[in-house]
């Protein structure tokens, strides 16, 4: 994915010679795909609820971190981990309660025609498998995702995330459409754009002689952006692709699990019906855990004709974890604290907004928000370089965001659900102060 708040060695000059050789022996042991956030990498210690800690013990605010989302190693989920991997922890072809009890307790929080759990380790995996769901049951081969989508990092799922780099070229069987860039195109256009764009690619894979299987999207479009709105925006463009015979996969790995704020999963503010649901990042609260939810009727024929397993997927630490997420998510209202303390967000950076001339749009739902850069409000100019030097100045100020968009220029805040409004003002000031810091 795009790194416009990433270390590179032009930045070594200003580390420590501890951080240089930290760097020098993770490029010399882990190789050199990986990347690190930030022009000065943050070197992290301990986690607890939302703070990271630093190796001097100076706290960070983390407001992007949808991995550990109800808090850093919260009590409830650690004890949970730690009790069941005292008992048991093995493969899933034993029968086990912990799974059944689990799969029952999740499905519950979904619509009742999406009834039937199949659990993998990863969303890259969860994604691979629900594509090879929506193949089989579809016969076709042709999928649709957006042009900056980012889906996972398996070898078919990473042909379909273009948010991976200039390196990922797009296979012949898929085809991307505009994402609902409502600031651009206008939120009165955007669902009938996207439909549009979805029946246009459809017709165009048809025309080679592919069939189509799936429409692939982020109900929230986050790496293309944070496109939130206006709810509803996704139903015209799933109706014409199920009148085409295709498959609607929501991907809920970053917007599922009360992110949204007004409902559990992001698809739901948009009033459609999923055939499948693809899940992870914050199902474990770090442990790796994900799945797929599915019509029955989709998994009907995969399941007779495919041998499936998942040697980790499901395991019954991961279940424990995944059951401790949903019990903290209801029990401290996090899905209510996303909505309120979403709002109250919008709000403030609205009025930054106000303030700051750099601010060209702000967006999102729940606690997942995009603040759009511009270098000029009129032309709506990215402002890829300003977006840089907030992300890191706000990190050398002690408050964690990251950013997104295939330009570059767009903030992209996730808070902990475990945030509190102190947390949020914190957030909020000191993103004032990083704005005024890049325009003065």
């Amino acid at each position: 994915m795009t790194m416009t708040n990433g270390y590179s060695p032009a930045d070594a000059e200003r580390l420590s010679d501890k951080e240089r050789s930290l760097i020098e022996r993770r490029e010399r042991l882990l190789g050199p795909a990986y990347r690190l956030f930030y022009e000065r990498p943050l070197h992290t210690v301990r986690g607890e609820g939302v703070w990271l800690y630093d190796e001097q013990g100076r706290q960070y605010l983390d407001a992007y971190n949808n991995v550990a989302s109800v808090g850093h190693c919260h009590p409830r989920v650690v004890e949970a981990i730690a009790r069941q991997a005292a008992v048991l922890n093995t493969h899933t072809r034993y029968l086990q309660e912990g799974i059944l009890d689990y799969a029952e307790d999740l499905l519950g929080t979904f619509p009742a025609e999406l009834s039937q759990v199949m659990f993998t380790c990863t969303g890259s995996e969860a994604n691979d498998l629900a594509l090879r769901i929506a193949r089989h049951h579809t016969g076709g081969s042709g999928v649709i995702v957006t042009r900056f989508a980012y889906h996972g990092v398996t070898g078919d799922i990473s042909e379909l995330s273009p948010a991976l780099g200039s390196g990922i070229t797009l296979p012949a069987h898929a085809r991307t459409v505009r994402a609902p860039d409502a600031y651009r195109l206008g939120a009165e256009n955007v669902a009938r754009l996207l439909a549009e764009d979805v029946r246009a690619a459809i017709a165009d894979l048809r025309a080679h002689g592919i069939k189509p299987a799936a429409l692939l999207v982020d109900g929230i479009f986050a790496s293309d952006g944070v496109f939130a709105g206006p709810a509803g925006l996704l139903a015209e463009a799933v109706a014409v692709a199920r009148a085409e015979g295709l498959l609607y996969i929501a991907d809920e790995v970053q917007s599922g699990f009360a992110r949204t704020g007004e409902h559990m999963w992001g698809f739901q503010r948009h009033g459609v019906q999923p055939d499948l649901v693809t899940l992870g990042k914050p199902m474990g609260n770090g442990q790796p855990i994900a799945g797929v939810v599915a019509r029955p009727q989709v998994l009907e024929s995969f399941g007779r004709s495919v041998r499936y397993f998942n040697t980790f997927g499901g395991n019954p630490v991961s279940c424990a974890a995944g059951q401790a997420v949903l019990d903290v998510i209801r029990d401290e209202g996090l899905q209510q604290r996303s909505e309120r303390l979403g709002s109250y967000l919008r709000e403030g950076f609205q009025r930054l907004a106000r303030r700051h001339e750099l601010i060209g749009d702000v967006r999102g739902a729940g606690l997942f928000l995009g603040v759009e850069l511009v270098a000029d409000r009129a032309t709506k100019a990215p402002a890829a370089a300003q977006t840089r030097r907030v992300v890191n100045a706000m990190r050398e100020r002690g408050v964690l965001i990251s950013a997104a968009g295939p330009q570059e220029n767009i903030l992209k805040i996730r808070p902990l659900l475990a945030f509190q409004q102190a947390h949020a003002d914190l957030l909020i000031e000191t993103l004032d102060a990083a704005l005024g810091e890049v325009a003065g």
